[in-house]
Parts: structure tokens; sequence; C-alpha cells
């Protein structure tokens, strides 16, 4: 439903666009990312805290993923991720409406590629000290080395995304004069086009099916399935 409200000579409509789940999913990630950046950095004891972000970060990954196939209609993979023709028709000005661009679409899958690779090579990867990820006893300590050194150059890769990413909302809001983050805090944004229609779909039941998902995903990734190693042979007596 759009809510008509005077706007001068034109009438401006908001448009519901992000839905609740999406949102939620957003400023979390945001959150989580960050303090799992943080907290690898800072190392020692803190690393206890990274391996529970990168939990954390795997069930919202899996739930955007769920979402994206379940959820309502502009969180949708199938709405806003286009081909290079829609991707030419907007640099060139010819495509309009709301949820993400056919550039933004690019930045989405960007960053969940990205942060998926972050947190599947942090699983199994270690510090040589103390820490262990939850899927280290799945990998030999040469892979788990490989996986390591994979986890610390993609953090780069990550944070440069990030950069970039907000680097367009910056341009936005200063060239285009179009405001993406609040749309993203309180779910509409306001058009003058009568012709885009607010976000339909993603009821209790496709959010039941992608929490599912999610709170599998995450518990896959504690390692709790993996059986305990047997004990070690009593040693000899001395005697």
């Amino acid at each position: 439903m759009c809510l008509a409200v005077p706007g001068g000579s034109d009438w401006q409509h908001r448009v519901r666009v992000w839905d609740l789940p999406t949102r939620l999913f957003h400023w979390l990630l945001v959150v989580l990312v960050a303090a799992a950046t943080i907290s690898g950095f800072i190392g020692g004891n803190a690393m206890i805290w990274h391996g529970r972000f990168a939990i954390v970060i795997v069930g919202l990954l899996a739930f955007r993923i769920a979402w994206g196939v379940v959820g309502s209609t502009y969180a949708r993979f199938s709405q806003f991720v286009r081909g290079p023709a829609a991707i030419r028709d907007y640099l060139q000005g010819r495509w309009h409406g709301p949820g993400h661009n056919p550039l933004g679409a690019l930045s989405v899958l960007g960053l969940l590629a990205v942060l998926a690779a972050q947190v599947a090579t942090g699983l199994a990867a270690n510090d040589d000290i103390a820490f262990n990820g939850p899927l280290y006893a799945l990998a030999s300590k040469e892979f788990s080395d490989k996986l390591t050194a994979l986890h610390k150059l993609n953090v780069w890769l990550v944070g440069t995304l990030i950069g970039l990413h907000l680097g367009a909302i910056a341009f936005y809001v200063r060239k285009k004069k179009q405001d993406l983050l609040r749309p993203m805090l309180r779910g509409w944004k306001e058009r003058s086009d009568r012709g885009e229609e607010s976000l339909s779909g993603g009821g209790f039941i496709a959010f039941i099916v992608a929490l599912t998902f999610a709170l599998t995903m995450a518990w896959l990734a504690t390692g709790a399935w993996i059986p305990a190693p047997p004990p070690a042979p009593a040693a000899p007596p001395l005697f």
C-alpha cells in the first residue's frame, strides 16, 4: 500500500521497500562484522568472542540467503539480481525502481560472497597458540594453516568492499540527493512515481523457514555434531 501525502506540485508516496527481517539482518550484520573484526585484531582471549561472533554471522548470512528466496518482494534475489542489460540501462539513466538498483545488487552479492568466504575459512582456522576454529577437527594442520592465511588475507577484501559500500551511500546522498540509510531504518521511502508498488510476501511461515535454516547452519558451524576424538591410550607402567 502507498501512503500519499501532499508534496508541492507533486505527490510524494511512501512506498514500503524493506521489511523488518531485512532491516534487522542489515544492522545486526553491521554490528557483528565490526565486533568480529575488532576481536580478531585484538587476539588473545578476545578470540573466544571472535569465534562466537563468527557463528552468529553464519546464521545471519544463512537467513539472508533463505530470505532472498522466500522473503518479501524487494528482498528476493529474483527481483534485484539483473543482467548486463539492466546495468547498462541504469548507467544510462533509463532504469528506475524501488529496492536495490542493478549496481547495488552487485554490491550486495559481493559482500555476501566475501563474508561467506571469511567465515568459512575462519571456522577451520587456527592461531598456532590456543585458538582453533570450531571445525578445526575436520581439517589437517596443513590445510588449516592455508585457510588461516586466506582468512587473514580476505579480511582486507571485506574491508575494501565495505569502504566502497559506504562510499556509494555517500555519493548517492551528496550527488543524487537519495537517502539510502533512512529507508533501511524505517522500511519505506518517498517516491513521486505512482507506478511503484509496496512490498508483498515474506509472511510468518516464510520467516520461520528462513529462521530454521539460519539456526541449523549456525549449529553446524559450532561443530557440536563432530564426534569427540577417542581418548589417548594409557601410558604403559614404568615397572
